[in-house]
């Protein structure tokens, strides 16, 4: 694993054993609340059958006189939970959305089926069925389908591994998608501590994790990728960002972006981005490169 590209001070962020609620109060208050001024929120956009098949679409209230590239995002929530907004009234995840509008982008925020009732791979389909939506849909909302970039965190980043590892769940020409952006995910099902969560969702059968792994494909695969992973994330994280890049760095020689994030745990990366801590965000702006313009 490379080095810390990102450092921060400890103003800007919490401690590393804050609690999700005690990440939430530290950062909730740097982030903007509805109604959001220059701001087109449309919530509850169908992109499938299923009740959890769900976007919620960011936009400028003032259209460019060009289309916007696109980034989806994909939560987490240990493969049984997780939504598109957090409870009690958090602003997270509308915070990445946002921050993509803000960087001349279009946000887009998607629910997709849970364990135990859907079981793999039913995560990794629905981001299929999403980037197929928004490659049909997005024109209408002046957005660019050809410069579709998804962002999964956690459980989210298991699911866009596997849609890009697994051609048979894309279309005819490929993931129709510009970038992936893949934080604190995994990767090899085989070498991943499996509870009663990732049961639910792979199943209960040892044999049948290599298939449902995505590194296998990865390595084939073509998108460009930006795998983060925070400092204090559990060490399982990192033990699996580890191993995609030696994996990819020897399959290939393909260079794939990685950093950790200095000072940050699970949660606290994505809860920081569109706030004064920058680490993730300039981190997926220079992803981006000209895609993303403050």
């Amino acid at each position: 694993m490379t080095a810390p590209l990102y450092a921060q001070d400890e103003a800007r962020h919490p401690p590393p054993n804050a609690k999700t609620d005690e990440l939430a109060a530290f950062y909730a208050p740097q982030q903007q609340r509805p109604p959001y001024d220059g701001v087109s929120v449309e919530r509850d956009v169908k992109y499938g059958p299923f009740d959890r098949n769900l976007l919620d679409v960011f936009a400028p209230v003032v259209r460019d006189a060009t289309p916007r590239p696109i980034l989806l995002f994909v939560h987490g929530g240990g493969f049984t939970g997780g939504d598109r907004q957090l409870p009690h009234g958090l602003p997270f995840y509308d915070n990445v959305a946002l921050w993509a509008v803000r960087h001349r982008l279009i946000g887009v925020n998607m629910t997709y089926r849970l364990a135990p009732q859907f079981g793999w791979p039913a995560g990794a389909e629905d981001v299929a069925s999403a980037v197929r939506y928004l490659r049909g849909a997005i024109a209408s909302r002046n957005g660019d389908p050809e410069r579709i970039y998804v962002m999964g965190h956690s459980a989210g980043a298991v699911h866009v591994a596997t849609y890009l590892a697994h051609p048979e769940m894309q279309s005819s020409d490929g993931p129709g998608i510009a970038g992936a952006v893949l934080v604190s995910g995994a990767f090899d099902i085989e070498t991943l501590p499996i509870g009663e969560r990732e049961k639910g969702y792979f199943g209960s059968d040892a044999s049948k994790y290599a298939e449902r792994s995505s590194l296998q494909g990865l390595l084939r695969a073509r998108t460009r990728l930006l795998v983060v992973n925070a400092e204090h994330d559990p060490p399982m994280f990192l033990h699996q960002a580890e191993e995609l890049e030696f994996a990819l760095a020897h399959a290939n020689d393909r260079e794939v972006k990685t950093l950790v994030l200095a000072g940050h745990s699970h949660m606290s990366t994505v809860m920081s981005v569109n706030s004064h801590d920058t680490a993730l965000s300039d981190a997926i702006e220079e992803f981006l490169g000209g895609d993303a313009k403050p």
